[in-house]
């Protein structure tokens, strides 16, 4: 299990939801060796890897969008995941539903999102996959609250989250 100190949690709780999860995904990620492998991924549990999803998520929707999502590689780990479902789970619902939605596109034309593009092909992908837009424009109307519900449900559940040293 991976252990993170009890004070470090709660100096990044008095820092705002976002740096509370990011506590998490940071020890994950230092366990993963900076990012997640075949070979890695049995390090951490479902609970672990949803969080880690929603960081991967999080970062990439904020700066590029699902395009950008993809094509850093993100697309499987995200969708061929329970990630949705765990995240429903947990009570994002809206961010759920909108992952779903992301999904069906993602499978419809998957072999075009991940291929390899040159910078030109990579931005031309934004108009070519404008069905995204919405879903992204969903997602920034309603990130903080369901980031909110997902940093309770990681606090009321901490022990599946990490191991919490004193």
């Amino acid at each position: 299990m991976i252990q993170i100190p009890e004070q470090k949690i709660i100096k990044a709780a008095e820092k705002g939801m976002d740096e509370f999860l990011k506590v998490f995904t940071d020890a994950y990620l230092e366990v993963l060796d900076g990012g997640i492998t075949a070979e890695n991924m049995h390090k951490l549990n479902g609970y672990q890897h949803t969080l880690l999803a929603f960081r991967f998520f999080t970062d990439e929707v904020r700066e590029g969008g699902f395009v950008q999502l993809i094509q850093n590689g993100y697309g499987g780990y995200l969708f061929d995941n329970p990630a949705a479902k765990a995240l429903k789970s947990m009570g994002a619902k809206g961010l759920s539903k909108i992952l779903y939605k992301a999904k069906e596109i993602y499978d419809s034309h998957r072999a075009e999102l991940e291929r390899d593009t040159t910078e030109e092909e990579f931005m031309a992908m934004y108009e070519q996959f404008e069905q995204f837009d919405e879903l992204e424009e969903k997602y920034m109307e309603i990130e903080e609250e369901e980031t909110s519900v997902i940093a309770a449900y990681v606090d009321e559940n901490m022990e599946d989250f990490a191991e919490v040293v004193k």
